[in-house]
């Protein structure tokens, strides 16, 4: 099952503080119709269990991050799309070749979790993910990943064990999920990096090294913004986003969805958890004291998909509609907390388990 995802990423200015916006669609024609969970792990349990690609991972030799992950099949290990309590999300743009499970190599979900549990800042989850890639990627796997903070981000691609990464420049970006994100500008990468792709005869020397073109992965190329596209000006917002992720939506591809806030104040994730952003609402998750998510956006026990799932998919039609009304409060409710606490404490512990059941209850 693909973990691939359209991911939109605005720099927002803030005269107070550094704004990031993530958003992303999970895309997988195939499994449409396929529930994707969304899982919490506190510090003791967010590198318990065994990667998918059943590599043996030194995990982490200091301090361990809480995560959030959405995952992009039931039962997985690691996630397609997540962020951390220290304000940082990674997610998947493309992935292809993964490997068979238990194969001793990583998934490029496997690589979402473990860069999430250990990373402090975007920059630290840039090397995680080369370091990850470096020694456990297969050798015919080729990943895209994005990786935020509140000031910065990176897009890192990986053929093979070889890996490069580029810093984005201020402003939007729209990444498509059909290649390798990374081209002809390189931040970082693999000691050597043109040394090793001559000497594995994926490049001639000659011109700018394309490092995506090298794996004959080039096609991620630029593209329009969907919807009303980002002024500059700071006016693009949350809800922007939800509009664009909706606007972007193909009801034949689109999976889960998801929005990412990064700020250096209290980030805040959202999560469909439902596929279709168009035919879905976002509920928001906070790294508040001892955060509860509903048990409903995970799969029980010799099940195939969450409640949440099921119940979305036997909705009446006004049903969504209601709920974006709701939706929107929500927005407004937490915009206006944000503004008043600098930090989340255990009113927002139960934030995101308290949005999913109440849309439930428009489902029964």
């Amino acid at each position: 099952m693909s973990a691939t995802g359209d991911c939109f990423i605005v720099q927002t200015p803030n005269t107070a503080e550094n704004t990031i916006i993530l958003g992303r669609n999970a895309l997988d024609a195939d499994a449409v119709t396929e529930t994707q969970e969304v899982h919490y792990y506190d510090a003791s349990t967010a590198l318990e269990g065994k990667p998918d690609g059943g590599a043996d991972v030194i995990k982490a030799n200091g301090e361990i991050m809480r995560v959030i992950l959405q995952k992009s099949r039931t039962g997985a290990w690691g996630g397609d799309v997540g962020a951390n309590d220290r304000n940082v999300s990674v997610a998947v743009s493309w992935a292809a070749q993964e490997p068979a499970s238990n194969s001793d190599t990583l998934c490029s979900t496997d690589i979402v979790r473990l860069t999430l549990a250990i990373a402090n800042n975007a920059a630290d989850a840039v090397e995680r993910i080369g370091l990850l890639v470096s020694n456990h990627s297969p050798d015919d796997a080729k990943y895209s990943f994005v990786v935020c903070d509140p000031s910065e981000v990176w897009l890192v691609s990986s053929g093979g064990k070889l890996w490069a990464a580029q810093r984005v420049a201020d402003g939007m970006l729209r990444i498509k999920s059909t290649g390798l994100s990374v081209k002809t500008t390189i931040d970082k990468s693999s000691e050597a990096l043109g040394d090793a792709l001559k000497g594995q005869g994926l490049w001639d020397g000659e011109g700018d090294l394309n490092f995506a073109s090298c794996f004959s992965a080039d096609d991620a190329t630029d593209i329009e913004w969907s919807g009303d596209a980002p002024l500059g000006d700071g006016s693009y917002t949350l809800t922007s986003m939800f509009d664009t992720l909706r606007s972007a939506a193909d009801g034949a591809t689109a999976r889960s969805a998801s929005v990412s806030v990064l700020s250096t104040g209290i980030s805040c994730h959202w999560f469909t958890a439902t596929p279709n952003a168009s035919e879905s609402v976002f509920k928001p998750f906070v790294f508040a004291q001892n955060p509860k998510i509903s048990p409903l956006t995970k799969v029980p026990p010799g099940n195939t998909h969450t409640l949440l799932h099921k119940l979305h998919a036997q909705r009446k039609p006004a049903a969504v509609e209601d709920l974006k009304a709701l939706e929107a409060a929500c927005v407004e409710e937490l915009n206006t907390y944000l503004a008043e606490h600098p930090t989340a404490d255990e009113e927002l512990d139960e934030l995101m388990k308290d949005c999913v059941e109440a849309e439930v209850k428009f489902y029964r």
